[in-house]
């Protein structure tokens, strides 16, 4: 990439966050990977509380749809009216538990994504019961301190997966992004390893 291409990649990460995951001639959404899933977590949960809420959710409404447009309009094109008929029409869609706010899950179902990974996020694609998910938990939290190391967190995940028959096999590359992700997701306290409370949020 050149440096003149990655400085408009820039300036337009900095005017629309969305239009980098948006093919530039169909305007259709790329397949995120887990880490740009992430990003884009990150990005609009700016509090870190865990949902995409009040001015959050109406920043990513806004450049949801705005990242659409085949010209480069920017966010404030959604007008005011505009954008409490798309709240409106968005929460019915995706707001599962009609909390008023997304959480990850809702959003997993919201955007594309190139691995199954985050299907795990879904509502519409469980395990079959919290008890295959506790069976594969104990194989791992083999003390029963109620702790997944991370190095441990890798093959958990790929027995989760399979257990969800989503996947067969996965690279090991897929499997350290997976990791990671699942540690920017649920290891609150930052100590490199999973709890059963901290899967439990």
């Amino acid at each position: 990439m050149t440096d003149a291409a990655k400085k408009k990649l820039n300036l337009e990460k900095a005017a629309n966050f969305m239009r980098q995951y948006r093919d530039p001639t169909s305007r259709e959404l790329k397949k995120l990977s887990a880490n740009q899933f992430m990003e884009v977590w990150s990005h609009y949960d700016k509090d870190g509380n865990g949902y995409i809420e009040g001015t959050e959710l109406d920043g990513f409404l806004r450049e949801f749809v705005s990242s659409a447009n085949a010209t480069d309009v920017s966010p404030e094109a959604v007008s005011d009216s505009m954008l409490v008929e798309l709240k409106q029409c968005f929460m019915e869609a995706y707001d599962d538990n009609q909390d008023g706010k997304i959480d990850i899950r809702e959003l997993a179902q919201l955007l594309p994504m190139e691995e199954n990974f985050l299907l795990l996020f879904r509502f519409d694609n469980p395990l079959e019961s919290s008890v295959e998910f506790m069976k594969i938990w104990r194989e791992y939290d083999t003390d029963g301190s109620g702790f997944i190391e991370a190095d441990e967190l890798k093959n958990f995940l790929r027995d989760l997966l399979r257990e969800a028959k989503k996947i067969n096999d996965v690279s090991e590359d897929k499997l350290i992004e997976y990791t990671d992700t699942m540690l920017q997701v649920f290891d609150s306290n930052k100590d490199g390893r999973l709890q059963l409370s901290e899967m439990a949020k």
